[in-house]
């Protein structure tokens, strides 16, 4: 009995057995066999991303109207200007080059009178010094020998003449005769000339006499009208022919002569009609012309010199005088114009930011492209704007420190900018005190000027690696708003003799 229920309950788990593996390949054949359902679109799923553009998209400044009163912002519309620009250039009065001489003496000598002094206006002719020369002494002695011997032979010529004419000498004689008194004549001349080199008159000449001293003083005089404008005779003085005793200089037309910028030449040509202005004569104006300028560009100022000549018929014109060259410029007429503070550089780009005429919290950043002859107050612009857009005049180089800050196109906390590294120059009788500042790079920078002297050349300040050139009234702090980047900033005067630099590290 028990061994019949062992073999059943095995012959049910062989079949179970059996059952599960079938059903098992069976599902696993449903499994593969089964055609896959459709897959459903999903509103998550992420769309292909776009290949990346090329193209620039404006950058945009959003202010809070509370953040824009803090920064100080002011707009100006672009206006357009029928009205020729002028470009003004620092200049110093020189002497007409072509209409200055320099005295030396004929020969050389010691000085033992001097005749005129230093600012003596002298006369063609006039007597300025006189000099004991050995050499004018040893000159007149030969001429006297020269002269002498001259006669001796003229008296053997007439004598040798009257003998041939009786038959007592030979024509061969007297044709030597006439040989030797032709060459005692070339010597007499040639010695006669020397002696009118040096300045010796035919009445001397003809007064040497074999008993005389001879001559021993060399008057220099001046060879034409003008100003003794240096002098370098005194008495006791031991000269040579190459030094220079006296520079007379004709003063009744000067030159002024000023420095260039590389961004003005295209500004500027010879024959430009010029106002010459001068400090010292507030209502003084002269009229001019450019006569020159100089075609090599000097290499630590990058500028070229510019010279116009004015008329002086008064006097009044000293040299070394400071004026102002004002060139006119017609080509700019009818030309869009903005505030100069309201361009900013940026890299190698130039950038103004125009409020948005349907948003008046929103400024977007725009290219534009300025003349580089532009003024120091008003910038001309070529491309990037059009007459009656507004753009951010003050104001614009704390919005930029902005958009550097928080990004170009995120909207601006309502607080405070944070002001940019800051320094102080004074401009003195002695130069810019003080002459180095340091910065640190990628950081906006300010540099404050203050000119507290009349007696200073430095009227103007200018930047030549940063383009940028701004008059400087007395007692009036003039801002220069950049962003350093590592190494020397240089600064200089108008006329490049007062220096300075910034450090950027």
């Amino acid at each position: 009995m028990a061994s019949n229920t062992v073999a059943v309950n095995r012959g049910v788990l062989v079949v179970g057995a059996v059952l599960l593996v079938g059903i098992g390949a069976g599902g696993a054949w449903f499994l593969l066999t089964r055609p896959s359902p459709p897959v459903a679109s999903s509103s998550v799923q992420a769309p292909l991303s776009p290949a990346p553009s090329t193209a620039r998209q404006p950058a945009t400044v959003t202010l809070t109207k509370e953040a824009g009163e803090r920064i100080g912002i002011e707009l100006a519309a672009v206006s357009t200007s029928s009205a020729a620009a002028t470009l003004r250039i620092p200049g110093v009065v020189q002497p007409n080059a072509y209409k200055a001489v320099a005295v030396t003496p004929l020969t050389g000598g010691r000085v033992t009178r001097v005749a005129v002094e230093l600012g003596a206006q002298v006369r063609r002719g006039q007597l300025l010094a006189e000099i004991y020369s050995q050499e004018l002494v040893e000159a007149g002695a030969r001429y006297r020998s020269a002269r002498a011997e001259l006669e001796a032979h003229e008296f053997e010529l007439q004598r040798t003449e009257r003998l041939v004419a009786i038959g007592a000498a030979s024509r061969q004689e007297l044709e030597k005769v006439h040989a030797e008194h032709a060459s005692a004549i070339a010597m007499a001349d040639s010695n006669r000339s020397r002696l009118a080199l040096l300045g010796v008159t035919e009445q001397d000449a003809q007064n040497l006499t074999p008993q005389s001293d001879g001559l021993a003083t060399l008057r220099v005089v001046a060879p034409a009208d003008g100003l003794v404008t240096a002098r370098a005779a005194n008495v006791g003085l031991n000269v040579d022919p190459s030094m220079s005793l006296f520079t007379i200089a004709d003063l009744s037309e000067v030159w002024v002569v000023g420095d260039l910028y590389e961004r003005d030449f295209p500004a500027v040509a010879v024959g430009a009609s010029v106002s010459v202005l001068f400090s010292a004569y507030p209502d003084m104006q002269l009229a001019g012309r450019v006569g020159y300028i100089d075609p090599q560009v000097k290499a630590d100022t990058r500028t070229a010199q510019v010279r116009v000549a004015v008329a002086n018929p008064k006097g009044q014109l000293r040299l070394g005088m400071l004026a102002e060259m004002r060139i006119g410029d017609s080509r700019v007429a009818d030309a869009l114009t903005i505030p100069r503070a309201a361009v900013q550089t940026i890299g190698d780009r130039t950038v103004v930011y125009v409020a948005d005429p349907s948003d008046p919290t929103r400024f977007v950043e725009r290219d534009v492209t300025i003349d580089p002859a532009s003024g120091a107050e008003v910038a001309r612009v070529l491309s990037g704007l059009k007459a009656g857009d507004v753009v951010v005049a003050k104001g614009s180089f704390s919005l930029r420190a902005e958009r550097d800050r928080v990004g170009a196109s995120q909207p601006v906390p309502s607080v405070s900018a944070p002001p940019p590294q800051m320094a102080r120059i004074e401009v003195t009788d002695l130069g810019y005190e003080p002459s180095t500042v340091s910065f640190k790079a990628g950081v906006p920078a300010r540099l404050t000027f203050v000119r507290s002297s009349e007696r200073t050349c430095g009227t103007e300040v200018v930047v030549p690696s940063l383009n940028i050139r701004r008059s400087l009234p007395l007692n009036q702090p003039v801002d220069l708003d950049f962003t350093p980047s590592a190494g020397t900033i240089d600064f200089a005067c108008g006329m490049a003799m007062l220096k300075g630099t910034v450090v950027v590290q």
